[in-house]
């Protein structure tokens, strides 16, 4: 399967998790939607898991990368608490979509250089100026 594909199939997973959550917002308490929302991607998970298991794939598990995985929930977790309470109060999907999206890509860019020491080349750090330039652009 091409990255491409895949990354666009992501996208558009993404855009129906954010469509649900505009509509579902104002309808059910921000906590419990998480909640049942972690539940539902647990059970796909469990389920992906053992039909792995049961396929005869070897996978291997180390306590340092559990951390990871573990950081990772709690973050996404967060922030799906955050993203259905700002589409239940305040927010309009045109606004709120790409202003998380757009953040999370120069919070990411961020972190890569500082820890992961990853590198930026000249392009890319001017499409990040250039996503930060439209964000403020769009929130206001």
């Amino acid at each position: 399967m091409h990255w491409l594909f895949l990354a666009l199939l992501t996208a558009f997973f993404y855009g129906l998790y954010n469509v649900f959550i505009k509509i579902s917002s104002g309808h059910i308490h921000e906590i419990v939607w998480a909640v049942i929302l972690q539940l539902v991607a647990a059970l796909l998970w469990v389920a992906l898991l053992a039909y792995m298991y049961f396929s005869g794939e070897q996978f291997e598990i180390t306590q340092k990368w559990i951390h990871y995985a573990i950081y990772a929930w709690l973050f996404v977790g967060l922030a799906e608490i955050t993203s259905f309470y700002l589409f239940s109060k305040w927010i309009s999907v045109s606004v709120w979509v790409p202003i998380i999206v757009a953040g999370s890509i120069v919070v990411a860019a961020l972190l890569w250089l500082l820890f992961l020491k990853e590198y930026l080349s000249l392009t890319q750090v001017f499409w990040v100026v250039l996503i930060v330039w439209g964000t403020v652009l769009l929130a206001r």
